[in-house]
Protein backbone atom coordinates (compact mmCIF):
# COMPACT_ATOMS: atom_id res chain seq x y z
CA UNK A 1 0.00 0.00 0.00
CA UNK A 2 2.71 2.43 0.82
CA UNK A 3 4.66 1.43 -2.72
CA UNK A 4 1.48 2.27 -4.11
CA UNK A 5 0.87 5.65 -2.43
CA UNK A 6 4.67 6.66 -3.21
CA UNK A 7 3.43 5.45 -7.43
CA UNK A 8 0.84 8.06 -7.12
CA UNK A 9 2.81 10.37 -5.81
CA UNK A 10 5.36 10.40 -8.12
CA UNK A 11 2.82 9.98 -10.89
CA UNK A 12 0.71 13.11 -9.73
CA UNK A 13 4.04 15.41 -8.81
CA UNK A 14 6.20 13.55 -11.77
CA UNK A 15 7.38 17.37 -13.52
CA UNK A 16 9.02 18.59 -10.06
CA UNK A 17 11.69 15.82 -11.70
CA UNK A 18 12.29 18.28 -14.28
CA UNK A 19 14.96 21.00 -12.21
CA UNK A 20 14.16 24.31 -14.67
CA UNK A 21 10.19 23.26 -13.52
CA UNK A 22 10.74 22.76 -9.65
CA UNK A 23 12.59 25.93 -9.71
CA UNK A 24 9.57 27.50 -11.15
CA UNK A 25 6.67 25.73 -9.39
CA UNK A 26 8.23 26.38 -5.72
CA UNK A 27 8.94 30.55 -6.71
CA UNK A 28 5.31 30.46 -7.53
CA UNK A 29 3.82 29.01 -4.41
CA UNK A 30 5.56 31.68 -2.46
CA UNK A 31 4.70 34.75 -4.52
CA UNK A 32 1.38 33.57 -5.64
CA UNK A 33 0.70 33.38 -1.71
CA UNK A 34 1.91 37.04 -1.62
CA UNK A 35 -0.16 37.98 -4.41
CA UNK A 36 -3.32 36.94 -2.44
CA UNK A 37 -2.03 38.85 0.55
CA UNK A 38 -1.93 41.95 -1.14
CA UNK A 39 -5.18 41.44 -2.77
CA UNK A 40 -7.12 40.99 0.38
CA UNK A 41 -4.71 43.91 1.87
CA UNK A 42 -5.57 46.32 -0.66
CA UNK A 43 -8.88 45.61 -0.27
CA UNK A 44 -8.60 46.25 3.79
CA UNK A 45 -6.74 49.48 2.58
CA UNK A 46 -9.51 51.36 0.00
CA UNK A 47 -12.40 50.39 2.70
CA UNK A 48 -9.77 52.16 5.81
CA UNK A 49 -9.42 54.81 2.95
CA UNK A 50 -12.70 55.32 2.02
CA UNK A 51 -15.32 52.82 3.20
CA UNK A 52 -16.72 53.24 -0.16
CA UNK A 53 -17.99 50.00 -2.72
CA UNK A 54 -17.58 52.28 -5.86
CA UNK A 55 -14.00 52.88 -4.56
CA UNK A 56 -13.56 49.18 -4.35
CA UNK A 57 -14.82 48.12 -7.46
CA UNK A 58 -12.81 50.84 -9.43
CA UNK A 59 -9.77 49.39 -7.81
CA UNK A 60 -10.50 46.08 -9.33
CA UNK A 61 -12.31 47.38 -12.72
CA UNK A 62 -8.37 49.38 -12.64
CA UNK A 63 -6.36 45.95 -11.84
CA UNK A 64 -8.04 44.22 -14.70
CA UNK A 65 -9.17 46.29 -17.53
CA UNK A 66 -5.50 46.32 -18.67
CA UNK A 67 -5.81 42.27 -19.20
CA UNK A 68 -8.58 43.18 -21.29
CA UNK A 69 -6.94 45.89 -23.57
CA UNK A 70 -3.22 44.57 -23.46
CA UNK A 71 -3.47 40.90 -23.33
CA UNK A 72 -2.75 40.21 -27.17
CA UNK A 73 0.15 42.92 -27.42
CA UNK A 74 1.45 40.44 -24.50
CA UNK A 75 0.91 37.52 -26.74
CA UNK A 76 3.20 39.40 -29.54
CA UNK A 77 5.77 40.03 -27.02
CA UNK A 78 5.92 36.05 -25.57
CA UNK A 79 6.28 34.64 -29.10
CA UNK A 80 9.16 37.51 -30.31
CA UNK A 81 11.26 37.21 -27.15
CA UNK A 82 13.21 35.04 -24.51
CA UNK A 83 10.37 33.98 -22.16
CA UNK A 84 12.42 33.58 -18.94
CA UNK A 85 14.24 37.00 -19.77
CA UNK A 86 10.78 38.79 -20.38
CA UNK A 87 9.20 37.36 -17.07
CA UNK A 88 12.32 38.46 -15.54
CA UNK A 89 11.19 42.14 -16.42
CA UNK A 90 7.73 42.12 -16.02
CA UNK A 91 8.17 40.12 -12.60
CA UNK A 92 10.62 42.49 -11.00
CA UNK A 93 7.66 45.35 -12.05
CA UNK A 94 5.20 43.47 -9.59
CA UNK A 95 7.85 43.56 -7.19
CA UNK A 96 8.11 47.42 -7.43
CA UNK A 97 4.79 48.21 -7.68
CA UNK A 98 3.93 46.30 -4.62
CA UNK A 99 7.32 47.79 -2.59
CA UNK A 100 6.14 51.29 -3.31
CA UNK A 101 2.74 50.52 -2.09
CA UNK A 102 4.25 49.62 1.10
CA UNK A 103 6.69 52.45 1.41
CA UNK A 104 3.47 54.97 0.94
CA UNK A 105 1.00 52.94 3.82
CA UNK A 106 3.80 52.85 6.21
CA UNK A 107 5.16 56.26 6.05
CA UNK A 108 1.66 57.65 5.84
CA UNK A 109 1.55 59.10 2.60
CA UNK A 110 -0.73 56.67 0.77
CA UNK A 111 -4.06 58.17 -1.13
CA UNK A 112 -6.37 56.61 -2.78
CA UNK A 113 -5.49 57.96 -6.39
CA UNK A 114 -2.10 56.42 -5.26
CA UNK A 115 -3.71 52.94 -4.88
CA UNK A 116 -5.80 53.38 -9.00
CA UNK A 117 -2.32 54.37 -9.87
CA UNK A 118 -0.36 51.17 -8.78
CA UNK A 119 -3.55 49.15 -9.57
CA UNK A 120 -3.32 50.38 -13.22
CA UNK A 121 0.36 49.15 -13.50
CA UNK A 122 -0.25 45.66 -11.92
CA UNK A 123 -2.67 45.52 -14.19
CA UNK A 124 -0.74 46.12 -17.11
CA UNK A 125 2.34 44.16 -15.73
CA UNK A 126 0.00 41.21 -15.27
CA UNK A 127 -1.32 41.43 -18.97
CA UNK A 128 1.73 41.66 -20.38
CA UNK A 129 3.62 38.70 -18.13
CA UNK A 130 0.31 36.02 -18.43
CA UNK A 131 1.12 34.57 -21.69
CA UNK A 132 4.55 34.81 -21.53
CA UNK A 133 3.86 32.57 -18.14
CA UNK A 134 1.54 30.77 -19.89
CA UNK A 135 2.92 29.58 -22.96
CA UNK A 136 6.52 29.27 -20.51
CA UNK A 137 5.38 25.64 -19.19
CA UNK A 138 5.68 23.77 -22.29
CA UNK A 139 9.54 25.19 -22.54
CA UNK A 140 10.49 23.71 -19.40
CA UNK A 141 8.79 20.36 -19.51
CA UNK A 142 8.06 19.34 -22.97
CA UNK A 143 5.02 17.96 -24.54
CA UNK A 144 5.22 14.81 -22.62
CA UNK A 145 4.68 16.16 -19.19
CA UNK A 146 2.41 19.76 -20.10
CA UNK A 147 -0.95 18.08 -18.81
CA UNK A 148 0.72 17.23 -15.65
CA UNK A 149 2.54 20.62 -15.18
CA UNK A 150 -0.52 22.70 -16.25
CA UNK A 151 -2.52 20.89 -13.34
CA UNK A 152 0.01 21.69 -11.14
CA UNK A 153 0.13 25.35 -11.60
CA UNK A 154 -3.35 25.17 -11.00
CA UNK A 155 -2.84 23.51 -7.70
CA UNK A 156 -0.30 26.57 -6.59
CA UNK A 157 -3.22 28.64 -7.40
CA UNK A 158 -5.66 27.18 -5.03
CA UNK A 159 -3.24 26.25 -2.36
CA UNK A 160 -1.81 30.12 -2.68
CA UNK A 161 -5.86 31.30 -2.49
CA UNK A 162 -5.90 29.04 0.89
CA UNK A 163 -2.81 30.22 2.18
CA UNK A 164 -2.41 33.92 1.07
CA UNK A 165 -5.42 35.24 2.79
CA UNK A 166 -5.26 33.30 5.67
CA UNK A 167 -1.72 34.40 6.54
CA UNK A 168 -2.75 38.08 5.42
CA UNK A 169 -5.45 38.24 7.86
CA UNK A 170 -2.55 37.76 10.59
CA UNK A 171 -0.34 39.90 8.91
CA UNK A 172 -3.17 42.80 9.22
CA UNK A 173 -3.81 42.14 12.37
CA UNK A 174 -0.20 42.17 13.45
CA UNK A 175 1.29 44.63 11.13
CA UNK A 176 -1.39 46.61 9.22
CA UNK A 177 -1.64 46.51 5.45
CA UNK A 178 1.75 47.54 4.74
CA UNK A 179 3.30 44.15 6.18
CA UNK A 180 1.44 41.83 3.02
CA UNK A 181 2.49 44.60 0.77
CA UNK A 182 6.23 44.37 1.98
CA UNK A 183 5.62 40.59 2.25
CA UNK A 184 4.40 40.26 -1.54
CA UNK A 185 7.41 42.04 -2.69
CA UNK A 186 9.99 39.97 -1.16
CA UNK A 187 8.23 36.95 -2.47
CA UNK A 188 9.07 37.73 -6.14
CA UNK A 189 12.67 37.22 -4.90
CA UNK A 190 11.53 33.40 -5.25
CA UNK A 191 10.38 33.31 -8.43
CA UNK A 192 13.16 36.36 -10.12
CA UNK A 193 16.23 33.94 -7.95
CA UNK A 194 14.46 30.69 -9.67
CA UNK A 195 14.33 32.34 -13.26
CA UNK A 196 18.41 33.33 -12.67
CA UNK A 197 19.21 29.58 -11.46
CA UNK A 198 17.33 27.93 -14.53
CA UNK A 199 19.50 25.92 -17.40
CA UNK A 200 18.61 27.77 -20.68
CA UNK A 201 19.96 24.60 -22.24
CA UNK A 202 17.25 22.67 -20.55
CA UNK A 203 14.82 24.35 -22.09
CA UNK A 204 12.28 22.43 -24.50
CA UNK A 205 12.50 25.97 -26.90
CA UNK A 206 10.86 26.43 -30.23
CA UNK A 207 11.98 29.52 -32.83
CA UNK A 208 10.74 32.59 -31.78
CA UNK A 209 8.34 34.74 -34.01
CA UNK A 210 9.48 36.69 -37.03
CA UNK A 211 9.00 40.35 -36.21
CA UNK A 212 6.90 41.94 -38.37
CA UNK A 213 3.99 45.11 -37.41
CA UNK A 214 2.05 44.32 -34.25
CA UNK A 215 -1.43 44.50 -35.36
CA UNK A 216 -0.78 41.87 -38.27
CA UNK A 217 0.75 39.84 -35.68
CA UNK A 218 -1.83 39.88 -33.73
CA UNK A 219 -4.46 38.96 -36.75
CA UNK A 220 -2.40 36.19 -37.45
CA UNK A 221 -2.80 34.55 -33.95
CA UNK A 222 -6.25 35.58 -33.86
CA UNK A 223 -6.95 33.67 -37.51
CA UNK A 224 -5.40 30.82 -36.47
CA UNK A 225 -7.48 30.51 -33.56
CA UNK A 226 -10.80 31.27 -35.05
CA UNK A 227 -9.51 28.40 -38.10
CA UNK A 228 -8.19 25.66 -35.98
CA UNK A 229 -11.28 23.64 -34.63
CA UNK A 230 -9.33 22.36 -32.02
CA UNK A 231 -8.08 25.98 -30.74
CA UNK A 232 -11.60 27.38 -31.37
CA UNK A 233 -13.13 24.77 -29.64
CA UNK A 234 -11.69 25.64 -25.67
CA UNK A 235 -11.33 29.43 -26.64
CA UNK A 236 -15.26 29.08 -27.30
CA UNK A 237 -15.87 28.01 -24.19
CA UNK A 238 -14.04 29.91 -21.99
CA UNK A 239 -15.43 32.85 -23.65
CA UNK A 240 -18.67 31.71 -22.54
CA UNK A 241 -17.79 30.13 -18.97
CA UNK A 242 -14.96 33.07 -18.33
CA UNK A 243 -17.15 36.34 -18.84
CA UNK A 244 -20.49 34.62 -17.18
CA UNK A 245 -19.92 31.49 -15.41
CA UNK A 246 -16.46 32.50 -13.73
CA UNK A 247 -17.28 35.53 -12.48
CA UNK A 248 -20.39 34.34 -10.34
CA UNK A 249 -17.99 34.45 -7.10
CA UNK A 250 -18.95 38.03 -7.18
CA UNK A 251 -21.87 37.96 -5.31
CA UNK A 252 -20.75 35.09 -3.36
CA UNK A 253 -20.93 37.06 -0.41
CA UNK A 254 -24.37 37.49 -1.30
CA UNK A 255 -25.21 34.21 -1.69
CA UNK A 256 -24.00 33.74 2.16
CA UNK A 257 -25.89 36.79 3.38
CA UNK A 258 -28.98 36.92 1.92
CA UNK A 259 -29.87 33.22 0.30
CA UNK A 260 -28.27 30.90 3.02
CA UNK A 261 -28.29 33.79 6.17
CA UNK A 262 -25.07 32.11 6.85
CA UNK A 263 -22.96 35.29 8.05
CA UNK A 264 -19.33 35.76 7.78
CA UNK A 265 -18.28 32.48 8.66
CA UNK A 266 -21.13 30.50 6.38
CA UNK A 267 -19.06 32.63 3.58
CA UNK A 268 -15.50 31.56 4.78
CA UNK A 269 -17.19 28.41 4.18
CA UNK A 270 -18.48 28.52 0.97
CA UNK A 271 -15.16 30.28 -0.48
CA UNK A 272 -13.49 26.74 1.24
CA UNK A 273 -15.34 24.99 -0.55
CA UNK A 274 -14.45 26.29 -4.05
CA UNK A 275 -10.93 25.81 -2.96
CA UNK A 276 -11.03 22.42 -2.10
CA UNK A 277 -13.05 21.16 -5.41
CA UNK A 278 -10.51 22.97 -7.28
CA UNK A 279 -7.36 21.73 -5.55
CA UNK A 280 -8.86 17.86 -5.70
CA UNK A 281 -9.72 18.48 -9.15
CA UNK A 282 -5.86 19.73 -9.84
CA UNK A 283 -4.25 16.93 -8.53
CA UNK A 284 -6.90 14.88 -10.10
CA UNK A 285 -6.09 15.96 -13.73
CA UNK A 286 -2.24 16.20 -12.42
CA UNK A 287 -2.53 12.33 -11.83
CA UNK A 288 -4.20 11.60 -15.36
CA UNK A 289 -1.96 13.47 -17.56
CA UNK A 290 -3.97 13.63 -20.05
CA UNK A 291 -6.49 16.40 -21.79
CA UNK A 292 -8.86 15.35 -24.00
CA UNK A 293 -11.69 16.81 -25.82
CA UNK A 294 -14.22 14.73 -23.87
CA UNK A 295 -12.77 15.82 -20.64
CA UNK A 296 -13.23 19.65 -21.79
CA UNK A 297 -16.27 19.06 -22.78
CA UNK A 298 -17.27 17.36 -19.70
CA UNK A 299 -16.18 19.59 -17.29
CA UNK A 300 -17.62 22.34 -19.29
CA UNK A 301 -20.87 20.89 -19.15
CA UNK A 302 -20.66 19.83 -15.42
CA UNK A 303 -20.10 23.38 -14.38
CA UNK A 304 -22.74 24.76 -16.15
CA UNK A 305 -25.16 22.34 -14.36
CA UNK A 306 -23.92 22.40 -10.81
CA UNK A 307 -23.72 26.46 -11.31
CA UNK A 308 -27.54 26.18 -11.74
CA UNK A 309 -28.02 23.40 -8.67
CA UNK A 310 -26.02 26.27 -6.81
CA UNK A 311 -28.92 28.75 -7.85
CA UNK A 312 -31.61 26.44 -6.95
CA UNK A 313 -30.16 25.84 -3.55
CA UNK A 314 -31.23 27.51 -0.15
CA UNK A 315 -29.27 25.68 2.12
CA UNK A 316 -26.05 25.86 3.02
CA UNK A 317 -25.37 22.07 3.96
CA UNK A 318 -26.39 21.38 -0.10
CA UNK A 319 -24.43 24.31 -1.25
CA UNK A 320 -21.78 23.28 0.26
CA UNK A 321 -20.67 20.16 -1.68
CA UNK A 322 -22.50 21.51 -4.78
CA UNK A 323 -19.41 24.19 -4.67
CA UNK A 324 -16.82 21.77 -4.08
CA UNK A 325 -18.08 19.60 -7.16
CA UNK A 326 -18.25 23.04 -8.66
CA UNK A 327 -14.61 23.98 -8.09
CA UNK A 328 -13.80 20.40 -9.40
CA UNK A 329 -15.29 21.09 -12.68
CA UNK A 330 -14.29 24.39 -12.73
CA UNK A 331 -10.42 23.60 -12.62
CA UNK A 332 -11.20 20.32 -15.11
CA UNK A 333 -12.35 22.59 -17.33
CA UNK A 334 -9.76 25.49 -17.51
CA UNK A 335 -6.87 23.09 -16.99
CA UNK A 336 -7.82 20.85 -19.96
CA UNK A 337 -8.52 24.15 -22.47
CA UNK A 338 -5.16 25.73 -21.39
CA UNK A 339 -3.51 22.17 -21.89
CA UNK A 340 -4.83 21.53 -25.37
CA UNK A 341 -4.33 24.78 -26.68
CA UNK A 342 -0.66 24.55 -26.08
CA UNK A 343 -0.44 20.82 -27.77
CA UNK A 344 -2.41 22.11 -30.69
CA UNK A 345 -0.68 25.28 -31.56
CA UNK A 346 2.78 26.14 -32.94
CA UNK A 347 5.44 27.05 -31.19
CA UNK A 348 5.99 30.40 -32.96
CA UNK A 349 2.23 31.08 -32.18
CA UNK A 350 1.48 29.71 -28.82
CA UNK A 351 2.16 33.07 -26.94
CA UNK A 352 -0.34 35.20 -28.99
CA UNK A 353 -2.94 32.27 -28.19
CA UNK A 354 -2.73 31.85 -24.66
CA UNK A 355 -2.78 35.87 -24.65
CA UNK A 356 -6.29 35.26 -26.01
CA UNK A 357 -6.98 32.36 -23.75
CA UNK A 358 -5.88 35.33 -20.38
CA UNK A 359 -8.22 37.56 -22.40
CA UNK A 360 -10.98 35.36 -22.06
CA UNK A 361 -10.45 34.23 -18.78
CA UNK A 362 -9.19 36.84 -16.38
CA UNK A 363 -9.81 39.79 -18.32
CA UNK A 364 -13.21 39.31 -18.81
CA UNK A 365 -13.87 40.00 -15.17
CA UNK A 366 -14.43 43.72 -15.82
CA UNK A 367 -17.53 42.71 -18.20
CA UNK A 368 -18.86 39.70 -16.16
CA UNK A 369 -18.68 40.76 -13.26
CA UNK A 370 -20.61 44.35 -13.67
CA UNK A 371 -23.21 42.31 -15.81
CA UNK A 372 -23.97 39.61 -12.58
CA UNK A 373 -23.95 42.57 -10.66
CA UNK A 374 -26.85 44.18 -12.80
CA UNK A 375 -28.38 40.66 -12.94
CA UNK A 376 -28.39 40.36 -9.23
CA UNK A 377 -29.54 44.10 -8.16
CA UNK A 378 -32.19 43.74 -10.68
CA UNK A 379 -33.98 40.25 -10.58
CA UNK A 380 -32.47 38.84 -7.20
CA UNK A 381 -28.93 36.86 -6.86
CA UNK A 382 -30.68 33.24 -7.56
CA UNK A 383 -32.17 34.58 -10.88
CA UNK A 384 -29.20 36.16 -11.52
CA UNK A 385 -27.40 32.44 -11.26
CA UNK A 386 -29.60 30.88 -12.75
CA UNK A 387 -29.36 33.15 -15.35
CA UNK A 388 -25.73 33.26 -16.08
CA UNK A 389 -25.39 29.17 -15.57
CA UNK A 390 -28.40 28.91 -18.50
CA UNK A 391 -26.15 31.72 -20.45
CA UNK A 392 -22.79 28.93 -19.55
CA UNK A 393 -25.14 25.90 -20.95
CA UNK A 394 -26.17 27.40 -24.09
CA UNK A 395 -22.54 28.16 -24.51
CA UNK A 396 -21.62 24.31 -24.27
CA UNK A 397 -24.63 23.60 -26.74
CA UNK A 398 -23.31 25.83 -29.31
CA UNK A 399 -19.61 24.22 -28.52
CA UNK A 400 -21.36 21.07 -29.12
CA UNK A 401 -22.90 22.16 -32.46
CA UNK A 402 -19.53 23.78 -33.34
CA UNK A 403 -17.41 20.03 -32.83
CA UNK A 404 -20.11 18.73 -35.21
CA UNK A 405 -19.96 20.91 -37.67
CA UNK A 406 -15.89 20.78 -38.01
CA UNK A 407 -15.47 16.95 -37.22
CA UNK A 408 -13.66 16.28 -40.25
CA UNK A 409 -10.85 19.29 -39.24
CA UNK A 410 -10.61 18.20 -36.49
CA UNK A 411 -7.05 16.19 -35.05
CA UNK A 412 -6.93 11.94 -35.65
CA UNK A 413 -8.23 10.57 -32.65
CA UNK A 414 -4.30 9.41 -30.88
CA UNK A 415 -3.12 12.73 -30.71
CA UNK A 416 -6.91 13.93 -28.78
CA UNK A 417 -6.61 11.23 -26.60
CA UNK A 418 -2.77 11.73 -25.43
CA UNK A 419 -0.79 15.52 -26.94
CA UNK A 420 1.93 14.09 -26.25
CA UNK A 421 1.97 10.83 -28.97
CA UNK A 422 2.01 12.87 -31.82
CA UNK A 423 2.11 16.60 -32.80
CA UNK A 424 0.10 18.59 -34.96
CA UNK A 425 0.54 19.06 -38.60
CA UNK A 426 0.80 23.03 -38.04
CA UNK A 427 3.61 22.47 -35.40
CA UNK A 428 5.77 19.77 -36.70
CA UNK A 429 8.42 22.31 -38.37
CA UNK A 430 9.30 23.12 -35.07
CA UNK A 431 11.92 20.56 -33.77
CA UNK A 432 13.28 20.68 -30.15
CA UNK A 433 16.79 21.66 -30.06
CA UNK A 434 19.46 18.80 -29.52
CA UNK A 435 19.61 20.17 -25.81
CA UNK A 436 15.88 19.80 -25.69
CA UNK A 437 15.92 16.05 -26.55
CA UNK A 438 18.88 15.08 -24.11
CA UNK A 439 16.74 16.78 -21.14
CA UNK A 440 13.88 14.24 -22.06
CA UNK A 441 16.50 11.41 -21.26
CA UNK A 442 18.38 13.28 -18.33
CA UNK A 443 15.06 14.34 -16.12
CA UNK A 444 13.94 10.80 -16.23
Amino acid sequence: MVDAARTAAERTFRSLRNRNYRLYWCGQVVSLSGTWMQRIAQAWLVLQLTHSPLALGTVTAMQFTPILILSLFGGVLADRVPKGRFLLATQATMALQALILAILVSTGQVQLIHVYILAAILGIANALDGPARQSFVIELVGRDDLPNAVALNSTIFNVSRIVGPAVGGVVIAAFGVAGCFYLNAFSFLAVISGLLMMDPQRFFAGQPSRGGRVLGQIGEGLGYAATTPDAALPLLLMAVLGTFGYNFTVILPLIADEVLHSGAIGFGGLTAAMGVGSLLAALGVAYRGRATRRTLLLGATGFSILLFLVALSRWWALTIPLLVALGLCSIVFSATANTRLQLVTPNHLRGRVMSIYQLLFAGTTPIGSLIIGALAERGGVQRAIATVAGLCGLGVVAALLYLRRNAAKLLPEEIEADGSKAAPPASRTATPPPAAVSNTTADK
